[in-house]
């Protein structure tokens, strides 16, 4: 079921009606009834991937008491080897098992010989790289004894499969978001209204500004040679707005519609564009992802602990890992590459924290310096997106280098392309107001009237311009 659908309109309201009738029976029966809602909200796309959910739940929930009262290493690390086998073992089988098949068969074929390996044409779960990751991480705290294991198994049922953050974030770590799920919701209104600007704000980036930015950047990324530089310029800008506002739109939605339920999620994005270097980026942007690496990848590979060499060498398996997580394709490898040459020499100097505040606090407009560390950074970014949307390695080089030496002086994109790109700015201008914000429309400092005046704006540039086709969310696919 996608936000942005009608019938997630009607499933909403329903399920929030249901869940505060309910609270008089306590917090486990509104449990039960999230647990029937995420698995119908899962099962709309299809039910027969409901058992994976059900299956990674299950081996994770026992693994996770089995080692928290164990006490003999072995037996800790065999139970953790059964979680991680389990749920890595589904992931790279759904996600990966093509893309390995394939790969090592051209690199066969390019030594001169003539495999036949097996390709299963695989259909990849929704969602399925979110909550495996987020199950792993409450196995692994466990290990650590960073968190206890969990009892009421309804409990941690409904903070694997909780519907607003299931297919796509953000991933939520098991001591923030489980004990939630065992202790009483109380419905506060103030969060609740502060949820619905959020969802609005959300919907308001995916089906008017994300959506019809994808008209503007697939044309020219399906087929750059007839579009010239510029053109191809303004294309890269589309898509980096594109899937800013595409994924960063999602988690308002679900960080708002979690509100409603009494539940709060992290903050996701932090107004990545803003940046004034690629390490404040990566602090900015799938927050929840980048945090997971860092602490379950990165931190664990020896961190910065064991001299420069070592610390250069973590940081890019880390990139690596976390391009690959992305997609099954050598395009996010490489995508992955790019960022993480562009952090290393931060790293290596000292300076990848030297960012840490809002840009520009307490300013209507940056200094001149701040202004130009965030184009550049803003335009590394978007260059490294080329990767990212290309199908190939070879058709990202391709639009690069088309791009480089085709002219500049023709634009070959419709009107509607460039009214669709002027959205874009405006957007821009809308976050930079409320940066120092969780979300745009969080606490406007205007009047009653004229703070209404925007949520009847939004809401009727919604209703006119949203490109209302039920369009999958781009991080759907991973």
């Amino acid at each position: 079921m996608l936000f942005n659908s009608i019938s997630f309109a009607v499933f909403l309201p329903v399920v929030f009606t249901l869940y505060w009738l309910l609270k008089r029976r306590g917090p486990r029966t509104q449990n039960l009834l999230i647990i029937l809602a995420s698995y119908v909200f899962y099962g709309w796309w299809d039910y027969r991937f409901l058992s994976l959910i059900v299956i990674s739940s299950a081996v994770d929930y026992l693994a996770g008491g089995r080692i928290s009262p164990e006490t003999r290493p072995r037996w800790r690390k065999c139970w953790l080897a059964v979680s991680l086998a389990v749920n890595l073992g589904v992931l790279g089988f759904f996600k990966y098992f093509d893309f390995f098949a394939q790969s090592a068969q051209e690199l066969m074929m390019s030594l001169g010989l003539n495999p036949d390996f097996p390709t299963l044409r695989i259909i990849l779960p929704v969602g399925i790289s979110f909550y495996t990751f987020q199950t792993l991480s409450y196995t692994i705290d466990i290990y650590r004894k960073k968190t206890p294991a969990i009892r009421d198994p309804v409990a941690f049922f409904a903070f694997v499969a909780f519907f607003p953050q299931l297919v796509a974030g953000p991933i939520e770590r098991a001591k923030s978001l489980l004990p939630q799920f065992l202790r009483a919701r109380n419905f506060d209104g103030v969060a609740a209204r502060d949820g619905c600007k959020q969802i609005l704000w959300g919907l308001f980036k995916k089906v008017v500004i994300a959506d019809r930015l994808a008209g503007v950047a697939d044309p020219v990324f399906a087929d750059y040679a007839a579009y010239s530089g510029a053109d191809q310029g303004i294309a890269i800008f589309a898509f980096a707005i594109q899937i800013y506002c595409d994924f960063s739109g999602y988690s308002d939605i679900a960080i708002g519609t979690a509100r409603l339920f009494g539940i709060n999620l992290m903050q996701n994005f932090s107004f990545p564009y803003f940046s004034r270097d690629i390490a404040e980026f990566w602090r900015r942007w799938h927050i929840s992802l980048s945090t997971w690496f860092r602490d379950y990848v990165y931190v664990p590979l020896g961190g910065n602990r064991k001299g420069l060499a070592v610390r250069a060498r973590n940081v890019m398996i880390t990139f690596l890992v976390s391009g690959l997580w992305h997609g099954a394709n050598w395009t996010f490898v490489a995508w992955g590459l790019i960022h993480g040459l562009l952090f290393l020499p931060l790293m290596l100097k000292g300076s990848h924290k030297a960012h840490q505040g809002v840009v520009a606090q307490g300013r209507l407009l940056p200094s001149v310096r701040e202004f130009l560390q965030m184009a550049v950074t803003f335009g590394l970014t978007s260059l490294a997106w080329v990767f990212f949307r290309s199908e190939s390695i070879v058709g990202a080089f391709g639009f690069l280098d088309h791009m480089a030496s085709s002219e500049w002086t023709t634009l070959y994109l419709t009107k509607g392309a460039f009214a669709n790109a002027l959205l874009a700015v405006g957007l821009l201008a809308a976050e930079w107001t409320g940066r120092h914000r969780r979300h745009a429309l969080e606490a406007l400092e205007f009047p009653v009237a004229g703070r209404w005046a925007v949520y009847l704006g939004v809401s009727l540039a919604i209703g006119v311009l949203g490109k209302f086709g039920e369009a999958e969310f781009i991080y759907f696919q991973f």
